[in-house]
């Protein structure tokens, strides 16, 4: 398997990374167990979760199925969202980070954590002090690297300033949306990895199942996807016409070409520029098997010009940054 250096450090980590954000949730714990070593079978050594997923239960889940194998395990988690109903319960300031971080280790069963992450941005704290606080981890060999998720470029930016200025932690990664039908972050983000050496993670490569053929044209939405189940929310507002429209297409050249839709979409996010491995998140056992074989599939350049030709690159049909505030653009 080709795996890949971890934006500037010296960590490998597979071209897929599991994530977690069904586990303690609506993926029986067995089940969630099962996928978990399926997926370290399989040669996957990079896993992801949140503090925030399931009120903390999708960590508590990996620290069991993880027992006895966590050396195998480039492990990841994220702080920032609201974890109690105190003022400081949230964001990116020092009380809050050391206080999170304690917790998701506890969570976890574990004495580190491989790479810690700002779930979103909290723009009104100064840089350094969260920088600092994440510098206190690492020292404290609670933390190995730290990250951030759906962040502006100009943040990220000025992170990677201030830390190489006070001598604080360097962000390794970022953790984006994106897939054919959102590619925005082609347009400053990625230009920005590629030049200073960051690590990609995207999550909703598979366009939250409308780029696996998920939503059929014309059709009802299916009664088990969360677009159904949690009408008006933002996983609803990512299924669009116009998105279902742009998957129908996907949908019958992935056929052409004899590829289960799903798998080629993850394909051809898992060898954009700047990609490090992007986060699939399976509910089932079966939906994790059926993605497997990408760990080692690559598109030809044609299947790339078919794929340009639904949404060039750093257009979107659909706005899968509507949990980022600070994107502006409207999708119609």
């Amino acid at each position: 398997m080709d795996y890949r250096l971890l934006g500037r450090t010296g960590v490998r980590v597979s071209p897929l990374c599991l994530g977690a954000m069904n586990f303690g949730g609506p993926t029986p714990d067995e089940e969630a167990i099962r996928i978990v070593h399926t997926a370290l079978d399989a040669g996957i050594n990079f896993i992801d979760t949140a503090n925030i997923y399931h009120a903390g239960g999708s960590e508590t889940l990996l620290g069991k199925a993880l027992a006895g194998r966590r050396d195998d395990v480039v492990l990841a988690t994220k702080v920032h969202y609201r974890t109690g109903p105190g003022p400081n319960d949230a964001g990116n300031s020092r009380l809050h980070i050391l206080r999170a971080c304690d917790e998701s280790l506890r969570r976890l069963k574990t004495d580190w954590i491989d790479l810690y992450q700002l779930h979103r941005a909290s723009p009104e704290i100064p840089v350094e002090e969260t920088l600092g606080a994440l510098g206190d981890l690492v020292r404290a060999g609670k933390v190995r690297y730290v990250g951030c998720s759906t962040h502006p470029a100009w943040m990220v930016m000025e992170a990677l300033a201030v830390a190489e200025r006070m001598g604080l932690p360097r962000m390794v990664s970022e953790q984006p949306p994106y897939n054919l039908l959102d590619r925005r972050i082609e347009n400053e983000l990625v230009p920005l990895a590629q030049r200073y050496g960051l690590a990609l993670m995207p999550w909703a490569p598979l366009a939250q199942g409308v780029l696996a053929g998920r939503y059929p044209a014309g059709a009802a939405l299916p009664d088990d996807s969360r677009a159904a189940r949690q009408p008006g929310s933002i996983y609803s507002q990512r299924v669009t016409a116009r998105g279902i429209e742009a998957g129908a297409r996907f949908s019958a050249l992935a056929a052409e070409r004899g590829l289960p839709p799903g798998q080629m979409a993850l394909a051809w996010c898992k060898d954009q520029p700047a990609v490090t491995a992007p986060i699939v998140g399976p509910r089932t056992l079966a939906q994790l098997e059926d993605l497997l074989p990408v760990l080692e599939m690559t598109l030809d350049a044609e299947t790339r010009a078919a794929c340009d030709a639904i949404n060039p690159p750093g257009g979107a049909l659909v706005n899968f940054h509507n949990t980022a505030p600070w994107m502006k653009t409207p999708i119609d």
